[in-house]
């Protein structure tokens, strides 16, 4: 299947039925350091030392009681939570099946379903205090279509945060390069006190992916009442 390669180098030799693109994909995946400390640490995926540096960054699990993990498939991230945060309650989605986790309620669902965020709330217990989203769109090959896709992703993630984060509560989503779109940000910074980007360590060099770290929920702000 593989053979070492100059300077410890994993390479992979090209076998039948498998493509130039999969071969490159299981190379990187072979020689990731990141893929490697997550199997050594018992993580799921590469994308919990996502969060793990964001939180050394930003200090934004601290105190968390209750968290919402949108997009939870394979888990990583609520792994993160559960040995950082043992005693909060965690309810993750996504529409993929994810195997069980000690302590986290999953449900295979769609996220933009109607029922979603009220079956998410009421599995919680109550308002949580960290909404967190690694949701990304399906790509189709078109990039600006796949950000159009995504950014509709994180603008559904953060409506549910504002509606539903307490007082004080942090959201974090992925974004594309660039960050999230100017309304998105204006929004955020209508709702929260600090709203940050970051690309951490973990993130690939050549990946398009960014995130958006927003702090201190100032509470729901409601819209003015025009007089009749």
């Amino acid at each position: 299947m593989s053979r070492g390669g100059s300077r410890g180098h994993t390479r992979v030799r090209t076998a039948r039925g498998r493509t130039t693109q999969s071969v490159r994909w299981l190379e990187r995946q072979l020689n990731d350091p990141y893929v490697k400390r997550a199997k050594a640490e018992g993580y799921r995926s590469r994308a919990a030392y996502k969060l793990i540096e964001l939180d050394e960054k930003f200090d934004m699990l601290k105190g968390a009681k209750r968290v919402v993990d949108l997009g939870i498939a394979p888990g990583g991230w609520a792994q993160v939570i559960r040995r950082k945060l043992p005693k909060a309650a965690v309810v993750g989605i996504d529409l993929l099946p994810v195997d069980p986790i000690e302590g986290v309620t999953i449900f295979q669902m769609d996220f933009t379903d109607d029922a979603a965020p009220d079956r998410l709330i009421e599995a919680l217990g109550g308002a949580p205090d960290l909404v967190m989203s690694d949701m990304a769109a399906n790509t189709v090959g078109h990039a600006q279509t796949d950000a159009l896709r995504t950014m509709g992703l994180v603008e559904t993630a953060l409506d549910f945060a504002i509606r539903n984060l307490a007082p004080g509560g942090v959201f974090v989503s992925k974004v594309f390069a660039g960050g999230a779109d100017s309304n998105l940000v204006a929004e955020m910074k209508r709702n929260f006190t600090s709203v940050k980007h970051a690309k951490p360590p973990s993130s690939r060099k050549g990946s398009v992916e960014w995130f958006v770290v927003a702090q201190g929920f100032k509470g729901r702000v409601e819209d003015p009442v025009e007089d009749a």
